[in-house]
């Protein structure tokens, strides 16, 4: 990762969570990756439950964390953990927002998208965001390990979430996003 504030210089967290439907939310979110924090002290503003936010370094752990205590933020779990190989640790259809941003270059893509779709409710949305695969960007994985949209879009529905809309992006041109729900049984 690089430095904080360069990282948040790639992103416009406010814009992209309002565009992505995460907007006065009743509930929980879940966020897989929380990295420094950028988008999950974004997020705790938009909800009125608790913000769970996991990563697998403890070092963005206590960077999240840190970020958190010093806004006074109350409504906010960060810990780390291995969510690829052991879950995000939350109940069953327990989130009404789930962020999947700038990870699913893994290599168990559909296996991270089936915990999405376990941890959210019927209803929920799944926000995705990804570094575009077309162009050169100032970060992010490799060219040939970044998904496409249209990947993303048939991994999530393999992984049984339906397909709401792709919007675009405010002030983020290195980026695409997808809006994902888990339907009602």
């Amino acid at each position: 990762m690089p430095a904080a504030a360069q990282w948040e210089s790639y992103f416009q967290a406010d814009g992209i969570l309002e565009a992505l439907g995460c907007v006065r939310l009743s509930g929980d979110v879940a966020e897989f990756g929380c990295g420094y924090g950028t988008f999950t002290i974004a997020a705790v503003r938009r909800v009125s439950g608790i913000v769970y936010a996991t990563d697998i370094d403890p070092l963005m752990v206590g960077a999240t964390i840190a970020r958190a205590s010093r806004a006074g933020i109350r409504n906010i779990v960060v810990e780390q953990r291995d969510f690829v190989s052991e879950g995000c640790g939350r109940p069953d259809q327990s989130a009404s927002y789930v962020m999947l941003f700038n990870i699913l270059h893994i290599e168990d893509p559909v296996g991270l998208l089936r915990e999405a779709f376990r941890v959210a409710r019927a209803g929920a949305i799944v926000g995705v965001i990804h570094w575009r695969h077309d162009i050169e960007t100032p970060r992010g994985p490799p060219l040939g390990i970044r998904p496409r949209p249209a990947q993303c879009r048939a991994w999530a529905e393999k992984a049984g979430l339906r397909w709401l809309m792709s919007p675009q992006l405010p002030d983020s041109p290195w980026h695409w996003g997808m809006m994902f729900t888990r339907p009602a049984e």
